[in-house]
C-alpha cells in the first residue's frame, strides 16, 4: 500500500509551474499531481487553469473525462477486478453480486482513504484463470468473493 503526503498547495503549485512549459501540459500535470498526492485536489483546478491559460471548466472537464483521476484521497487499498468477457464467462458477475449481497462491498463505489475499494477493469490478460484481480501489482486468478474480501483487509 502506498502512503501519500497530505495535499500541499505550495507543492502543487511547484509541480504545475515545473510542467506548464510542456506542449499539452494538462495531462502531464494531472498525472504528476496524482502521483505525488494520490489524487488531484479540486484546489488544483484554478492553479492549472491560470498556468495554462485555460478555463476552469476545461481543466475540470479533463479530470472528469479520464476515469483514473481521483478528486479525493484514494482508498487504503485498491483491488482491481476484471469484468471483461472471459472473466464474465468464468463468473465475475456472480462475485460482484455476492460482494454486494453478502459483504456490503459495492464495486466501483469509493469511500474515504480509510476504506478499501474494488474497481472494475477490463482485461488483465489472465483470461484462462478468471475471474482475475490485480492487487498492488500482483495478478491473481480464480478469485471469489471471499478472497476479494480478504484482499480488502479486515477493516471495510
Amino acid at each position: 500500500m502506498v502512503h501519500y503526503p497530505a495535499w500541499d498547495q505550495d507543492e502543487a503549485r511547484s509541480i504545475v509551474s515545473g510542467l506548464s512549459h510542456l506542449e499539452g501540459a494538462t495531462l502531464p500535470i494531472l498525472h504528476a499531481l496524482q502521483e505525488e498526492f494520490g489524487y488531484v485536489d479540486p484546489q488544483a483546478v484554478p492553479l492549472i487553469a491560470e498556468a495554462l491559460n485555460l478555463s476552469r471548466a476545461d481543466v475540470h472537464g479533463t479530470i472528469s473525462f479520464y476515469h483514473d483521476f481521483r478528486t479525493t484521497p484514494p482508498p487504503r487499498k485498491i483491488v482491481k477486478l476484471c469484468r471483461a468477457e472471459a472473466c464474465q464467462a468464468l463468473g465475475c458477475e456472480a462475485v460482484v453480486d455476492e460482494l454486494a449481497r453478502e459483504h456490503g462491498i459495492v464495486v466501483d463505489e469509493h469511500g474515504g482513504p480509510e476504506k478499501a475499494a474494488v474497481e472494475t477493469v477490463y482485461c488483465l490478460g489472465n483470461c484462462a484463470l478468471g475471474p482475475s484481480a490485480l492487487v498492488e501489482g500482483e495478478l491473481l486468478g480464480r478469485v471469489d468473493a471471499d478472497r476479494i474480501v480478504a484482499l480488502c483487509g479486515a477493516r471495510q
